[in-house]
């Protein structure tokens, strides 16, 4: 009697297998009959195993953090580990703004901002109507100055993108698990607050702060707990007497929070004012709606963040139980802050203080590249390393540094086969696509990327069946960001040995600037030592740009490691330079002596196609123009360029 195999999972197979166990058994003879009843029995046999089978495999699958599918059950199973998903992220602005309450009656000592909306994007170009609120009171002075004006001046207020909702409850015996869902979708869980009263009828109470452990906490802890249920709705609770505070019977808890729109709310910079001030004189209130001024924008709305998607969790919920909420190592930090504080990270690189030459022990460097912009504000950076206290070692220094983009610029000749394709323009604009979609990679642009100089020809190659070739060149650079008007030092690391071309000099170029004592605009390059690994540093000035004739107007102004790619300029005074999103910037590269390029550390590696070249060239022995390469010109493997940046 053959053995039917368990391991089939389709219709057919399985059908297949009760025939085979039929068809040892004499007593059935018109099982293999389509049109037969014993057929349909088997049919039915088959689509009912069938299902049952498919059935236990996602149910299966979905016990298993890693296989899961559905948002709930991933969610479940992250909360086994401790794990509570980030919510959606209120975008945040910082305004400022005054009031004139000169001549208003009777006179207010202090003003107060309402909590509530404040500002609102409506009435901009392409821009939603976003409305914008704080979540407490603000009261700010009057002064009067010496010509009878009064104002109250509301400095660095920062806003969050979201309509405030309030939710009640009451506390009873019907709950005896303490637990309240929240009947909203899209909250910032981070701008939550929680106020229990005695009853209904008390006008204070006690705030309670959220914890996420029961450690550090005893049986008079006033916390709640907060978790995802279905739908992207949180429920709150409460504790026991052991791990926190419990509930009275007829406590009255009210609950404040934002629900936002999210990422969806990032990059406004202009907002006009609907907020509500008010003061209070003699035990009476009195709003204010006049001498109200323009906000003015401290700090673009950035920060907004959509709800943890179901991949987010699965990459970090693990990791984060590996870390037990401790900032430990470097891999701590990398996971923690994108996880938990600062959701709005697209790249991260975290070393100790001792891997620097000179080491400095005791501190911890962060390099964070956000999803959107080149730096972080110092606001950010400050809400960064406030919130990292909780999480890391004491003695041990969060510094987070600016971020160093590492550039490669391309110089290609692309050689094509002219009867394969319309125009050279055609070929030109497919390797344009292709080379910016790898140039937006995750391979490129993150910390510790390596830009492999073979894949990127293969890339160019296979943009068209035409390309019948490609002699590609590079350069690196690094972006200088000028300290206006005071003498400074600068050491810029590339992190990759430089090719030297010539002991001549004139390896390094840089872009135009100006310095203090000297009126015409001036460039750096270098001339080597005989040892061929280190090298000093110049100043030079050209007639023109296009000039082949540089004139040396200062030596030794710094030095240069070909070895380490490492570039220090003494201490001096640059008063002007190009300008890059509203930063004076010196714009300085050199040929890399390996083609394959590493972001090394702190190094936010970025293939920069806008300042690339890409030239066609008609491949003239393919394209049957010149079949004997009598006449075929052959483009040097080698390019260094102009003696300066243009």
């Amino acid at each position: 009697m053959p053995l039917v195999n368990f391991s089939n999972l389709d219709f057919d197979q399985v059908k297949t297998s009760l025939k085979d166990y039929l068809r040892s058994n004499s007593n059935f003879t018109d099982y293999d009959f389509e049109g037969s009843n014993l057929s349909s029995i088997l049919d039915v046999l088959a689509y009912n195993t069938y299902i049952t089978s498919y059935n236990a495999n996602m149910v299966t699958n979905e016990v298993f953090i890693d296989s899961a599918t559905l948002r709930e059950n991933v969610v479940s199973l992250a909360r086994n580990i401790g794990y509570l998903p980030r919510s959606r992220t209120a975008a945040t602005a910082t305004v400022s703004f005054f009031v004139d309450v000169t001549g208003v009656t009777p006179a207010p000592a202090t003003i107060t901002l309402n909590k509530g909306p404040v500002a609102s994007s409506a009435g901009q170009t392409g821009v939603n109507s976003y409305v914008f609120c704080i979540l407490e009171d603000i009261t700010v002075p009057v002064f009067t100055d010496s010509n009878g004006i009064a104002t109250a001046t509301f400095d660095q207020v920062k806003i969050s993108e979201g309509t405030l909702i309030t939710n009640a409850f009451t506390n009873t015996s019907v709950n005896p698990d303490q637990k309240f869902i929240l009947p909203n979708t899209g909250i910032d869980t981070s701008l939550m607050t929680v106020t229990v009263k005695n009853n209904a009828s008390e006008t204070t109470g006690a705030k309670y702060s959220s914890q996420n452990s029961i450690f550090d906490i005893d049986s008079s802890s006033k916390v709640y707990f907060l978790q995802e249920i279905e739908d992207e709705r949180y429920e709150i609770f409460f504790g026991d007497d052991i791990f926190g505070k419990k509930l009275e019977e007829g406590n009255f808890v009210t609950v404040e929070y934002v629900v936002s729109s999210g990422d969806a709310a990032n990059g406004i910079s202009n907002f006009t004012f609907a907020g509500r001030l008010s003061y209070i004189r003699n035990a009476q209130s009195y709003s204010v709606t006049t001498g109200i001024s323009l906000l003015s924008t401290d700090l673009k709305s950035s920060g907004g963040e959509s709800i943890e998607t179901v991949d987010s969790i699965k990459k970090f919920a693990p990791r984060i139980y590996a870390s037990q909420n401790r900032a430990v190592s470097a891999n701590d930090y990398e996971t923690l802050i994108p996880a938990k504080i600062y959701p709005e990270t697209e790249s991260i690189s975290v070393f100790g203080g001792e891997e620097l030459v000179p080491p400095q022990y005791g501190k911890v460097f962060i390099s964070i590249k956000p999803r959107t912009g080149d730096f972080l504000p110092n606001l950010i950076k400050e809400n960064i390393k406030t919130k990292l206290k909780k999480f890391a070692v004491a003695g041990i220094v969060p510094e987070i540094l600016d971020l160093k983009y590492l550039y490669i610029e391309v110089d290609s000749k692309i050689y094509y086969n002219s009867n394969l394709a319309p125009s050279g323009e055609f070929v030109s604009t497919l390797v344009q696509q292709n080379t910016e979609s790898y140039a937006e990679s995750t391979e490129l642009n993150r910390y510790g990327a390596r830009f492999k100089y073979s894949k990127f020809l293969k890339v160019i190659d296979e943009s068209d069946a035409s390309i019948t070739s490609n002699i590609t060149t590079l350069q690196i650079r690094r972006d200088i960001r000028a300290v206006l008007n005071s003498f400074a030092e600068y050491q810029i690391g590339f992190g990759n040995e430089f090719y030297i071309k010539s002991m001549s000099g004139y390896n390094i170029k840089s872009t135009a600037f100006r310095i203090s004592g000297i009126s015409q605009d001036i460039y750096i390059s270098d001339i080597p030592n005989s040892n061929r690994e280190t090298g000093s540093i110049f100043f030079f000035t050209l007639p023109s740009p296009n000039s082949t004739s540089p004139s040396i107007v200062r030596r030794n102004v710094g030095s240069v490691n070909y070895k380490s790619g490492i570039v220090t300029l003494n201490p001096v005074n640059i008063i002007a330079g190009k300008l890059k999103d509203g930063q004076t910037i010196i714009e300085l590269s050199a040929c890399p002596k390996s083609n394959d390029v590493i972001g090394l550390q702190d190094l936010y590696l970025q293939l920069d196609i806008s300042n690339s070249n890409f030239e066609m060239v008609v491949d003239n022995i393919s394209s049957g123009l010149d079949p004997a390469a009598s006449n075929y010109t052959v483009t040097s493997s080698y390019h260094n360029g102009n003696l300066v940046r243009s």
